[in-house]
């Protein structure tokens, strides 16, 4: 997901996408300590937009909280 898609995302669902983003990261991690992991750069991919999703939700809350 790119970062003007999760700037379009209403401010309930951050929650959810970064709750099913740690969960499949979780699942990744399993596999990869299990030696059986197909796509290893995921892992990275999933961190990355985990911290996205927390900035822009920062942000928002910022910004709510001054209007």
């Amino acid at each position: 997901m790119k970062p003007s898609d999760m700037r379009e995302l209403a401010l309930t669902d951050f929650d959810q996408e970064i709750e099913n983003r740690k969960k499949e990261l979780m699942e990744l991690r399993f596999q990869a300590s299990m030696g059986n992991l197909p796509q290893p750069h995921r892992v990275s991919q999933l961190r990355r937009e985990v911290a996205q999703l927390n900035t822009i939700r920062g942000e928002r809350q910022r910004k709510e909280g001054q209007q």
